[in-house]
């Protein structure tokens, strides 16, 4: 074989390694579900979303925000999602291992053929090894395994065919070329704005490894510029493009931004701080959550202070080794240089740092790291089989941790759990904890960590309404409005604070404020469902039924699958006496939901007890009716008298008074002595041989 073909292979070799690395590690995500934690925005909450990919939600994506972000490259490519996946889980997961996978083959390729030009066969081998510990490095599990952060693979991989249609053109430049990297820049500007330091991270390219600062040049209105200063230019209307980003990300997250208010200083400590957290966690990847409490201004001084020396020790090593070693400040600059937009300086959200940060600016110290072990062994024996050993156990190390960190994202509940148990005092793990267990009907413990989530931090709006929520759940009414309503008055735009507070207020009785609450969360988050129905609930509970079938339409139009609609858009068209109309909404709600007792029964009562003798089966209703004792266990008192009307309206009154008589003793059990004696004056009705009419 020629050595080109030896080192095509030898590359076939290595992508297919690669691939297999990235489904080692992210292959189980498939199994995971949706977590709280922005996939409810940006996904299953999400109505355009939903929608699939349209000319209208095309639209949407380029003209509205997300969670504060303006991203339509991100947005159109959840839509397509749920146009080929619905809302089925993996699909949404298979995307992000796929993007993440090909981003993964396209840096190991493209660092191939920036390093080509040193003609060194061992910069394969380098390259495998960078590529490999992007494919599987812990720190960037968060940026793959969470369906929200979408927008970093996606972002990562129009990151990549830039950067290596940068090389083509560096290596020949054309206006062609040109603008297929201002393209794809411009793609991965709307997929994530991080991406508005990339202009500075191909000046770094230009520096090492292409060096084209020492070829580079061109000649404008007749006059040569060559070096740096044609270089720099070069990147002026990637420049406008990085700065148009800026410009709409601050005005669209500000608005929405959940900031912590800090002194520039403090911001500044705490930047240098992050950056040396996230050298430590590269090295020594342990400890990972998805959500780091900001430490505020309890930094301590030498923390602080070793952070600024460790910093600067390592950039002015860098430059003193620049001509000897020119990847290292290469690499370091793309690493910090590339974390600049994140480090809090403009503090956004109340994370103190994040691993999904480091996606793509980890490249640049695996960059300096492989080259720098690689030659600082050059002159070493067995140098070969050192470097391969140290490079296949740390491969190994990195492939197995990431794969444990992986699996905590396989719910909430367990993402949670872990971020809760790894950072101490941290209000938002316990919130999203309490969130979690609601979601699973674990109600003492979502009590429990919600009571924690306060005890944390007091005036946080969202901790008091998760744990009013919970309180609720519990049964706990009084306290529960106590909590809820101080989230309402921390944070009067928190939907969800408003919807918790409207259910717990009709479940008192007080309707009037449980309307008025609805509409509150309707008018801050219209495209939700549930808010629709509930809030439909309590208008029927007061009566005003044409403004409930109103609402009840709606919930229908953003979920069609919504059983408690149907069956609450049933009772408003019995009560308008549509009773044809509301059987068929009872018949869907019990085909999406065959275990909807309330629609069964409300169902059975009407084919029963119906004065339109059109309108009565008592075959069907028997039918429904022995379905809901089996599901109820035939210890539900309401059901037995169901299946007696039942049973009279076919004429089998015998069958009618046993069920009757099961439904007595079920009601005494129940102490409710109100229905037992109902039931006792329609065993007398059917001993008469009459059904029941309502």
């Amino acid at each position: 074989m020629t050595a080109r073909a030896i080192l095509v292979s030898r590359v076939m070799v290595i992508c297919i390694v690669l691939a297999g690395l990235v489904w080692i590690v992210f292959g189980q995500t498939l199994g995971h579900s949706f977590v709280n934690f922005d996939d409810g925005a940006y996904v299953y909450r999400n109505f355009d979303t939903r929608q699939g990919v349209t000319f209208q939600q095309i639209g949407k994506a380029f003209t509205q925000t997300v969670a504060g972000n303006w991203h339509p490259m991100t947005m159109l490519s959840h839509m397509l999602d749920c146009r080929v996946y619905g809302l089925q889980p993996w699909g949404h997961h298979l995307t992000n291992v796929l993007l993440h996978a090909f981003s993964v083959l396209a840096l190991f390729l493209t660092l191939v053929a920036m390093t080509n030009g040193q003609t060194r066969t061992g910069n394969v081998w380098r390259s495998a090894t960078v590529a490999a510990v992007f494919a599987i490095h812990p720190l960037h599990v968060e940026s793959v395994a969470w369906v929200a952060e979408r927008k970093d693979v996606l972002s990562g991989l129009f990151f990549m065919l830039m950067l290596a249609a940068y090389v083509v053109y560096a290596r020949r430049t054309s206006f062609g070329k040109y603008c297929l990297v201002l393209f794809l820049f411009a793609f991965g500007l709307m997929s994530k704005p991080m991406l508005v330091t990339v202009p500075f991270v191909l000046l770094l390219v230009d520096y090492w490894p292409l060096n084209r600062y020492e070829t580079a040049a061109t000649t404008i209105w007749g006059r040569r510029l060559s070096g740096w200063r044609w270089l720099i230019l070069e990147k002026i209307p990637l420049l406008i493009l990085s700065a148009a980003a800026s410009v709409i990300t601050v005005l669209t997250q500000h608005p929405a931004r959940n900031a912590v208010d800090l002194p520039l200083a403090w911001r500044l400590a705490n930047a240098c701080v992050s950056l040396g957290i996230y050298l430590r966690q590269t090295f020594v990847p342990r400890d990972l959550a998805c959500f780091y409490p900001h430490p505020l201004r309890t930094l301590p001084a030498p923390v602080i202070a070793v952070s600024i020396a460790l910093i600067i020790g390592i950039t002015a090593l860098a430059w003193m080794l620049r001509r000897r070693a020119p990847y290292l400040i290469a690499g370091w600059l793309w690493f910090g240089g590339m974390l600049v937009p994140v480090l809090g300086v403009i503090q956004v959200g109340e994370q103190g740092h994040a691993d999904r940060y480091t996606y793509l600016p980890q490249i640049g110290l695996a960059l300096a790291m492989t080259w720098g072990t690689a030659d600082l062994l050059r002159a070493v024996r067995y140098r070969e089989l050192i470097l391969g050993t140290v490079s296949v156990t740390a491969i190994v190390a990195l492939t197995w941790i990431g794969h444990v960190q992986a699996a905590y994202w396989r719910s909430s509940a367990i993402l949670w759990e872990h971020a809760a148990a790894v950072t101490p005092e941290n209000e938002s793990a316990e919130e999203h904890l309490s969130d979690a267990y609601l979601e699973d009907g674990r109600i003492g413990d979502a009590v429990v960590a919600g009571r924690r989530a306060v005890d944390v931090r007091p005036d946080s709006a969202d901790a008091q309404g998760v744990f009013g929520a919970a309180l609720a759940r519990q049964g706990r009414s009084d306290e529960a409005l106590q909590h809820l309503q101080r989230a309402a008055r921390l944070n009067p735009k928190l939907a969800r604070v408003h919807f918790n507070l409207a259910n717990t207020l009709m479940d008192k009785g007080q309707m009037a404020e449980a309307v008025s609450n609805y509409e509150t969360e309707l008018q801050l988050y219209p495209n939700f469902p549930e808010g629709h129905n509930n809030l439909a609930n309590a208008l029927l509970r007061a009566g005003r039924t044409d403004e409930a079938l109103e609402h009840l339409r709606t919930a229908l139009q953003l979920n069609p699958n919504y059983p408690e609609a149907h069956n609450n858009l049933a009772i408003a068209l019995s009560q308008k006496g549509q009773m044809r109309d509301a059987i068929g909404e009872w018949n869907r709600t019990l085909a999406i939901d065959p275990n909807n007792l309330e629609a069964e029964c409300n169902l059975i009562w009407v084919l029963s007890t119906f004065p339109d003798s059109t309108v009565r089966s008592g075959s069907r209703a028997i039918e429904l009716a022995r379905r809901a004792i089996q599901i109820s266990g035939g210890k539900n008192a309401r059901i037995w008298r169901l299946a007696a009307a039942a049973y009279a309206e076919a004429g089998r009154f015998e069958d009618a008074i046993k069920a009757a008589e099961n439904g007595i003793r079920a009601a005494e059990a129940e102490g409710k002595q109100g229905l037992v004696q109902t039931l006792e004056a329609n065993i007398k009705l059917f001993e008469q041989g009459s059904p029941l009419r309502d």
